[in-house]
């Protein structure tokens, strides 16, 4: 009998929950940036582990979740909402600590948050590769405190120590059948990875509120007779002020991240892609639920 099911994988904003995700699946299906709370959906990387005789023997869901923070905006309260439904749905939570910021108020609310969920925890500290290794001794004595299943040091960025992770998650998974083919890596939808890669390439080229004001909606995709594939995408900011900064001097900003965008599509997809990308102002998105549904954000 195989096991599968569900991990979420939960944090702190910016410790590296979707660079970690990417490297257990071994693909990218979340985009990865500097700025915390980059990840604002609910994202599910598959692997799955075959035996000796390539039959899948386990299947991980991993879902990729935002960061918890104190929120600021609606979007913030619905992001903060998304993971905590996701605690609940899970069978094993993967509790990921930056192996460089000392265990804060942050971190202890997730904790009080899975230890009130009742499901087998995983707590992984990353970045070994650039903390010295007594401060990772430190962060692990820390996290200790909590007393959960299991205490994995790993680097999500360097794929160091990862078969223990995925070992300390399947450990714990329920037998069962595989939730999806066992080829997948994602069942993201194609239009939500084009626009979340679409909005990754802004992200560290803008400065102080402008990245949490941006998001990126694609309104079509279509495969044209001649093999090319349209992407219709519209990136959307708050004011006016954003508009300009977004589109950058004579259109460089615009044209630069569209290019990248492009680049990284095409290989994905494997074909030629025309993107098509504009600038919108949708006054205070953040704090209207009805602008909120209509951009694709659960509530």
């Amino acid at each position: 009998m195989t096991r599968s099911g569900f991990v979420a994988v939960v944090g702190r904003p910016n410790v590296g929950k979707s660079t970690l995700v990417n490297a257990l699946v071994g693909s990218k299906v979340a985009i990865t940036s500097k700025r915390p709370q980059t990840t604002r959906n609910r994202i599910r990387g598959v692997v799955t582990r075959r035996d000796d005789q390539g039959e899948p023997e386990s299947q991980v869901v991993l879902v990729d979740t935002p960061g918890l923070h104190k929120p600021k905006t609606a979007l913030g309260e619905r992001l903060n909402a998304l993971v905590y439904g996701t605690l609940a749905e899970s069978d094993v939570n993967l509790f990921l600590l930056d192996a460089l910021q000392p265990v804060g108020p942050g971190d202890r609310l997730i904790a009080e948050r899975l230890d009130a969920a009742g499901t087998p925890v995983v707590v992984v500290v990353n970045k070994i590769d650039i903390a010295p290794k007594a401060v990772v001794a430190e962060r692990l004595i820390e996290a200790a405190a909590w007393d959960f299943d299991a205490y994995v040091p790993a680097s999500a960025l360097e794929n160091e120590a990862l078969e223990p992770v995925m070992d300390e998650l399947i450990a714990r998974l329920p037998e069962g059948p595989l939730f999806f083919p066992p080829d997948a890596v994602s069942d993201q939808p194609e239009y939500q990875l084009v626009g979340e890669i679409v909005r990754e390439k802004f992200l560290d080229r803008l400065r102080d509120e402008l990245p949490h004001s941006l998001t990126v909606v694609v309104r079509e995709m279509e495969e044209r007779e001649s093999g090319t594939l349209y992407v219709d995408a519209v990136a959307v900011v708050e004011r006016s002020s954003q508009k300009g900064i977004i589109i950058g001097k004579g259109g460089e900003m615009l044209r630069t991240a569209g290019s990248e965008a492009r680049a990284e599509l095409e290989t994905i997809f494997g074909t030629k892609v025309f993107l098509d990308l504009r600038v919108r102002v949708e006054k205070d998105w953040q704090q209207q639920p009805e602008l909120l549904d209509r951009l694709g954000f659960p509530g």
